[in-house]
């Protein structure tokens, strides 16, 4: 395809900040969701899937899970990463079988359970064995105060917690999720020093999206999200971290980079700034070295260039596939097509691969190919994926 002016405009902000990968995201996925179930014990104010306690008699089978790691298999190298996810995957009776399969096939197998008793230092060291090398647990408060109002179980801090130390203990990558609204934001300064006390590998903060169970109203206003954007940008010298629905982070990673910030701190930075130094003071003073735009990057982790559709796609517990779980647009099910053909065909996912598609803000922003603004962030305000993203405050010029 010819470059269009618009596509060339798009890429004169220098991207050398954002991290690319050694293939096209456009012939396969770089990141493969799996939601193996939906349901789970917990009851998460924010849920993406609405998780219910009882599983679903049309969920995929077996074989047909197995169906869907052959064809990621097919693919060669470099193969797609692979998530079980869900409601909580640690329901279903077959996934150590499942892991096994994939990882017999050479996929990079992880597990995303749910912070209650089923996580069990036994249980996550039978995953190990079978070959998974990493999970994810997700932890929305510094104390259980926070997090088990937001998970909706009494219980569930002290069970996650225990959960991510047996996974440590049992050799797997332990990454960290929190959701960020306007009820766990201002935990955020204490939930990183436990990211590092667990000996996390990775601290994925996701910002909500008004799907499932959220709201609008649990969202972050624009300029609220920039400062904490801002505020990981400074802590991520301290611990290593990636944001999920904010790919404006990728922008102020490159604003830092290239000195061409024009944000000023606000009250919500301030404060987030205040209770770090009062929570992890020695951690506070490390991560000063990331509030000074000149200083080096120390542990500053440059972001990927993937997203909903665009190296990321999701296949809900029926086999239907969407852009990611939190852009509810099915372009295809598992059952009827194989998901490579689906990845690689859909014109909605196309379109999302595809800066130029982008209207709105992100459509005339300079950093439409480096960010290109959440889509799923874009569909749950304006009913349109290739929309502008309205929790983004930045305005091009």
């Amino acid at each position: 395809m010819e470059p269009t002016v618009s596509t060339i405009r798009k890429e004169s902000v220098p991207s050398a900040g954002v991290r690319r990968l050694h293939f096209d995201v456009s012939s396969r996925p770089f990141l493969v969701l799996v939601e193996l179930t939906r349901s789970c014990s917990l009851a998460c104010r924010h849920c993406r899937a609405e998780s219910v306690p009882l599983r679903d008699p049309n969920e995929l089978r077996t074989e047909e899970l197995e169906g869907v790691l052959d064809d990621l298999a097919s693919l060669g190298p470099p193969r797609p990463r692979v998530v079980f996810s869900g409601g909580d995957p640690l329901r279903r009776p077959d996934l150590d079988h499942l892991i096994r399969y994939g990882a017999q096939r050479s996929l990079s197998i992880a597990v995303s359970p749910a912070g209650t008793p089923l996580a069990s230092p036994e249980r996550l060291s039978a995953l190990r064995t079978a070959g998974a090398g990493a999970v994810s647990f997700s932890v929305d408060g510094c104390s259980p105060a926070t997090h088990d109002a937001f998970r909706g179980v009494s219980g569930s801090f002290d069970w996650t917690v225990a959960a991510a130390r047996s996974a440590v203990a049992a050799g797997l990558r332990l990454q960290i999720n929190t959701t960020v609204s306007n009820e766990t934001v201002t935990d955020l300064p204490g939930i990183a020093k436990l990211v590092n006390d667990l000996g996390a590998g990775m601290w994925s903060v996701f910002f909500v999206v008004p799907v499932g169970r959220a709201n609008a109203t649990q969202a972050l206003s624009p300029d609220s999200t920039e400062d904490v954007l801002h505020f990981l940008h400074d802590v991520a010298t301290v611990v290593t971290l990636k944001t999920t629905e904010a790919p404006a982070y990728r922008r102020v990673l490159l604003e830092g980079s290239q000195g061409r910030s024009r944000w000023q701190p606000g009250p919500l930075y301030d404060k987030l700034w205040s209770d770090l130094e009062g929570a992890w003071p020695e951690g506070a003073d490390r991560a000063r070295l990331g509030a000074d735009r000149d200083a080096p990057d120390g542990r500053r982790r440059s972001p990927l260039a993937v997203g909903d559709g665009r190296g990321v796609v999701f296949v809900s517990h029926t086999g239907d596939v969407q852009p990611s779980g939190f852009l509810p647009c099915v372009v295809g099910n598992v059952r009827k097509q194989p998901l490579s053909a689906i990845y690689t065909r859909s014109e909605l996912l196309r379109s999302l691969r595809d800066p130029a598609r982008l209207t709105g803000r992100c459509g005339s922003c300079e950093y439409a190919t480096s960010c290109g603004g959440s889509r799923a962030q874009a569909f749950a305000r304006t009913g349109d994926p290739l929309g502008e993203d309205a929790s983004c405050a930045y305005v091009a010029g």
